[in-house]
């Protein structure tokens, strides 16, 4: 199985391009680059009907999030908060992501 190249990364903010949440905002919860898809914190919820069991002893419905295509949603750059693509540059040697709008560095140095 081939990883799809992704933008987004745990701990992004996106902004959901099409479907049902259109336009809504959050962070980047989970990232599968072998499926190429991301959960989003309060995005794409589904209901899940459950039985009783150990971990859910009183069962029902449970409201969760679902994984979603990744290339339904673009990341939000930090420094000019809008919606853009992702450029890549080369600081110090090392490829980090920029922002094609305002050219800031989304990745930070840790």
């Amino acid at each position: 199985m081939a990883f799809v190249k992704m933008n987004v990364k745990k701990g992004d903010t996106v902004v959901v391009l099409s479907g049902k949440d259109k336009g809504k905002q959050g962070k980047v919860v989970t990232a599968m680059p072998k499926k190429g898809k991301v959960i989003v914190e309060g995005v794409n919820k589904v209901k899940r009907h459950t039985k009783p069991n150990q971990k859910a002893p009183q069962g029902g419905i449970l409201v969760k999030e679902a994984p979603m295509h990744a290339c339904k949603v673009m990341l939000v750059c930090p420094a000019c908060s809008k919606p853009t693509r992702v450029a890549h540059k080369e600081v110090n040697g090392k490829m980090v992501r920029a922002c094609k709008k305002c050219g800031e560095v989304i990745d930070q140095t840790k």
